[in-house]
Protein backbone atom coordinates (compact mmCIF):
# COMPACT_ATOMS: atom_id res chain seq x y z
CA UNK A 1 0.00 0.00 0.00
CA UNK A 2 1.43 3.56 -0.44
CA UNK A 3 1.91 6.10 1.59
CA UNK A 4 -0.88 9.06 1.47
CA UNK A 5 1.33 11.76 0.18
CA UNK A 6 0.91 10.46 -3.76
CA UNK A 7 -2.75 10.33 -2.64
CA UNK A 8 -2.59 13.99 -1.50
CA UNK A 9 -0.43 15.22 -5.03
CA UNK A 10 -3.83 13.75 -6.67
CA UNK A 11 -6.13 15.57 -4.88
CA UNK A 12 -4.06 18.67 -5.27
CA UNK A 13 -4.14 18.44 -8.94
CA UNK A 14 -8.02 18.26 -8.82
CA UNK A 15 -8.65 21.03 -6.57
CA UNK A 16 -6.16 24.09 -6.49
CA UNK A 17 -3.15 22.52 -4.57
CA UNK A 18 -2.18 20.88 -1.48
CA UNK A 19 -3.23 23.89 0.96
CA UNK A 20 -6.76 23.74 -0.69
CA UNK A 21 -7.22 19.93 -0.53
CA UNK A 22 -6.49 20.15 3.31
CA UNK A 23 -8.65 22.71 3.99
CA UNK A 24 -11.24 21.05 1.97
CA UNK A 25 -10.69 17.74 4.10
CA UNK A 26 -11.03 19.46 7.49
CA UNK A 27 -14.24 18.03 9.59
CA UNK A 28 -16.73 21.14 10.33
CA UNK A 29 -18.44 18.92 12.58
CA UNK A 30 -15.30 18.30 15.18
CA UNK A 31 -15.92 18.93 18.09
CA UNK A 32 -13.05 20.19 21.06
CA UNK A 33 -14.43 17.48 23.52
CA UNK A 34 -17.89 15.07 22.22
CA UNK A 35 -17.82 13.97 25.81
CA UNK A 36 -19.33 16.99 27.29
CA UNK A 37 -22.38 17.35 23.40
CA UNK A 38 -25.48 16.64 25.64
CA UNK A 39 -27.16 13.44 24.89
CA UNK A 40 -30.19 15.33 23.29
CA UNK A 41 -28.43 16.91 20.30
CA UNK A 42 -26.71 13.52 19.85
CA UNK A 43 -29.99 12.17 19.44
CA UNK A 44 -31.04 15.10 17.58
CA UNK A 45 -27.98 14.22 15.07
CA UNK A 46 -28.55 10.73 15.04
CA UNK A 47 -32.54 10.85 14.52
CA UNK A 48 -31.80 13.68 11.43
CA UNK A 49 -29.28 10.77 9.51
CA UNK A 50 -31.94 8.59 10.10
CA UNK A 51 -34.35 10.43 8.56
CA UNK A 52 -32.10 12.03 5.77
CA UNK A 53 -31.41 8.58 4.25
CA UNK A 54 -33.02 7.92 1.10
CA UNK A 55 -34.80 11.20 1.08
CA UNK A 56 -34.33 14.52 0.66
CA UNK A 57 -32.32 15.94 2.50
CA UNK A 58 -33.38 20.10 1.60
CA UNK A 59 -37.14 18.50 2.99
CA UNK A 60 -35.69 17.22 6.57
CA UNK A 61 -33.70 20.66 7.08
CA UNK A 62 -37.06 22.73 6.33
CA UNK A 63 -38.90 21.00 9.23
CA UNK A 64 -36.67 20.56 11.37
CA UNK A 65 -37.54 22.83 14.15
CA UNK A 66 -41.06 20.97 13.94
CA UNK A 67 -39.22 17.94 14.64
CA UNK A 68 -37.20 18.95 17.67
CA UNK A 69 -40.41 20.17 19.05
CA UNK A 70 -42.74 16.93 18.21
CA UNK A 71 -39.74 14.72 19.30
CA UNK A 72 -39.64 16.79 22.86
CA UNK A 73 -36.15 18.58 21.89
CA UNK A 74 -34.67 14.79 21.54
CA UNK A 75 -34.20 14.36 25.44
CA UNK A 76 -33.79 10.65 25.65
CA UNK A 77 -35.09 9.93 28.77
CA UNK A 78 -38.35 11.28 27.75
CA UNK A 79 -38.39 9.69 24.87
CA UNK A 80 -37.74 6.13 26.28
CA UNK A 81 -39.96 6.71 29.13
CA UNK A 82 -43.03 7.86 27.11
CA UNK A 83 -42.42 6.80 23.57
CA UNK A 84 -44.97 4.12 23.33
CA UNK A 85 -48.30 6.59 24.05
CA UNK A 86 -46.64 9.28 21.54
CA UNK A 87 -46.41 6.95 18.27
CA UNK A 88 -49.97 7.15 17.42
CA UNK A 89 -49.36 11.31 17.71
CA UNK A 90 -46.08 11.20 15.80
CA UNK A 91 -47.10 9.22 13.00
CA UNK A 92 -50.00 11.91 12.10
CA UNK A 93 -47.79 14.65 13.18
CA UNK A 94 -47.88 16.75 9.69
CA UNK A 95 -44.56 18.83 11.69
CA UNK A 96 -42.34 16.03 10.80
CA UNK A 97 -41.91 13.54 8.28
CA UNK A 98 -44.42 10.45 8.73
CA UNK A 99 -42.38 8.10 8.18
CA UNK A 100 -43.68 5.35 10.79
CA UNK A 101 -40.85 2.93 10.69
CA UNK A 102 -38.02 5.75 11.20
CA UNK A 103 -40.42 7.48 14.06
CA UNK A 104 -40.35 3.58 15.52
CA UNK A 105 -36.64 3.94 15.11
CA UNK A 106 -35.99 6.83 16.86
CA UNK A 107 -38.17 5.86 19.97
CA UNK A 108 -35.56 2.93 19.66
CA UNK A 109 -32.71 4.78 19.48
CA UNK A 110 -33.74 7.26 22.47
CA UNK A 111 -33.73 4.18 24.47
CA UNK A 112 -30.05 3.13 23.48
CA UNK A 113 -28.89 6.35 24.43
CA UNK A 114 -30.86 6.64 28.01
CA UNK A 115 -29.28 3.28 28.84
CA UNK A 116 -25.50 4.50 27.59
CA UNK A 117 -26.34 7.83 29.39
CA UNK A 118 -27.02 5.46 32.66
CA UNK A 119 -24.18 2.92 31.86
CA UNK A 120 -21.70 4.51 30.20
CA UNK A 121 -21.81 8.44 32.32
CA UNK A 122 -22.83 9.64 29.31
CA UNK A 123 -23.55 9.13 25.47
CA UNK A 124 -21.00 11.71 24.38
CA UNK A 125 -18.62 9.61 27.21
CA UNK A 126 -19.29 6.65 25.61
CA UNK A 127 -18.35 7.99 21.93
CA UNK A 128 -15.56 10.02 22.57
CA UNK A 129 -14.08 7.21 25.10
CA UNK A 130 -14.47 4.38 22.08
CA UNK A 131 -11.05 3.77 20.34
CA UNK A 132 -10.59 6.08 17.03
CA UNK A 133 -9.11 2.53 15.61
CA UNK A 134 -11.92 0.66 15.82
CA UNK A 135 -14.63 2.85 13.82
CA UNK A 136 -16.19 -0.63 12.72
CA UNK A 137 -16.43 -1.99 15.91
CA UNK A 138 -18.44 1.08 17.08
CA UNK A 139 -20.75 0.87 13.83
CA UNK A 140 -21.38 -2.52 14.60
CA UNK A 141 -22.24 -1.73 18.54
CA UNK A 142 -24.87 1.24 17.51
CA UNK A 143 -26.45 -0.64 15.08
CA UNK A 144 -27.14 -3.53 16.86
CA UNK A 145 -28.20 -1.83 19.97
CA UNK A 146 -29.83 0.80 18.31
CA UNK A 147 -31.87 0.73 14.85
CA UNK A 148 -31.46 1.49 11.27
CA UNK A 149 -28.01 3.07 11.86
CA UNK A 150 -25.80 0.39 9.52
CA UNK A 151 -24.16 1.45 6.02
CA UNK A 152 -23.67 5.45 5.53
CA UNK A 153 -26.90 6.36 8.04
CA UNK A 154 -23.98 5.12 11.12
CA UNK A 155 -21.22 6.59 9.38
CA UNK A 156 -22.82 10.19 8.89
CA UNK A 157 -23.80 10.26 12.51
CA UNK A 158 -20.53 9.88 13.55
CA UNK A 159 -18.96 12.46 11.32
CA UNK A 160 -21.62 15.27 11.68
CA UNK A 161 -22.04 14.15 15.78
CA UNK A 162 -18.20 15.67 16.12
CA UNK A 163 -16.48 11.78 16.07
CA UNK A 164 -13.37 10.99 13.65
CA UNK A 165 -15.12 9.07 11.20
CA UNK A 166 -14.14 8.13 7.54
CA UNK A 167 -17.20 7.42 5.00
CA UNK A 168 -17.19 4.60 2.02
CA UNK A 169 -19.10 6.76 -0.08
CA UNK A 170 -18.47 5.94 -3.68
CA UNK A 171 -16.00 8.83 -4.54
CA UNK A 172 -13.49 7.25 -1.26
CA UNK A 173 -14.62 3.53 -2.15
CA UNK A 174 -13.72 4.60 -6.28
CA UNK A 175 -10.55 5.49 -4.39
CA UNK A 176 -9.63 2.57 -2.35
CA UNK A 177 -10.29 -0.06 -5.85
CA UNK A 178 -7.19 2.34 -7.36
CA UNK A 179 -5.24 1.85 -4.23
CA UNK A 180 -5.93 -2.03 -3.90
CA UNK A 181 -7.68 -1.93 -0.63
CA UNK A 182 -11.16 -2.79 -2.14
CA UNK A 183 -11.64 -5.09 -5.13
CA UNK A 184 -14.80 -3.58 -6.14
CA UNK A 185 -16.24 0.09 -5.65
CA UNK A 186 -18.69 -0.78 -2.50
CA UNK A 187 -18.19 -1.81 1.51
CA UNK A 188 -20.75 -3.02 2.88
CA UNK A 189 -19.39 -6.84 4.39
CA UNK A 190 -17.76 -6.62 7.60
CA UNK A 191 -14.91 -7.96 5.80
CA UNK A 192 -14.36 -4.67 3.61
CA UNK A 193 -15.13 -2.02 6.07
CA UNK A 194 -12.51 -3.86 8.12
CA UNK A 195 -10.21 -3.44 5.16
CA UNK A 196 -10.94 0.11 4.76
CA UNK A 197 -10.48 0.65 8.76
CA UNK A 198 -7.03 -0.96 8.47
CA UNK A 199 -6.18 1.10 5.12
CA UNK A 200 -7.27 4.03 6.82
CA UNK A 201 -5.49 3.40 10.27
CA UNK A 202 -2.13 2.88 8.40
CA UNK A 203 -2.69 6.29 6.62
CA UNK A 204 -3.45 7.93 9.91
CA UNK A 205 -0.21 6.58 10.95
CA UNK A 206 2.05 7.23 8.39
CA UNK A 207 0.30 11.02 8.05
CA UNK A 208 -0.98 11.82 11.20
CA UNK A 209 -3.56 13.56 9.90
CA UNK A 210 -7.35 12.95 11.19
CA UNK A 211 -9.18 9.37 10.16
CA UNK A 212 -11.87 12.18 8.27
CA UNK A 213 -9.88 13.99 6.37
CA UNK A 214 -7.74 11.12 4.70
CA UNK A 215 -11.59 9.84 3.90
CA UNK A 216 -12.23 13.46 2.32
CA UNK A 217 -8.59 13.54 0.69
CA UNK A 218 -9.57 9.91 -0.73
CA UNK A 219 -12.64 11.20 -2.22
CA UNK A 220 -11.22 14.52 -3.36
CA UNK A 221 -8.18 12.27 -5.22
CA UNK A 222 -11.33 10.81 -7.76
CA UNK A 223 -11.69 13.89 -8.91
Amino acid sequence: MRPLVPILHLAAGHHGGQVAVLKLAENGHAQADLSKVPADRLLSVMTRCVFNAGFNWKVIDAKWDGFEAAFEGFDPAKLAFFGEEMMDDLVSDTRIVRNGQKIRATLDNARMVAEIEQSEGGFGRFLATWPADDQVGLMHTLNTRGSRLGGATGQYFLRFCGWDAWITSRDVCAALVREGVLDKPVATSKRDLGKVQAAINHWHSGSGLPRAAISRILALSVG
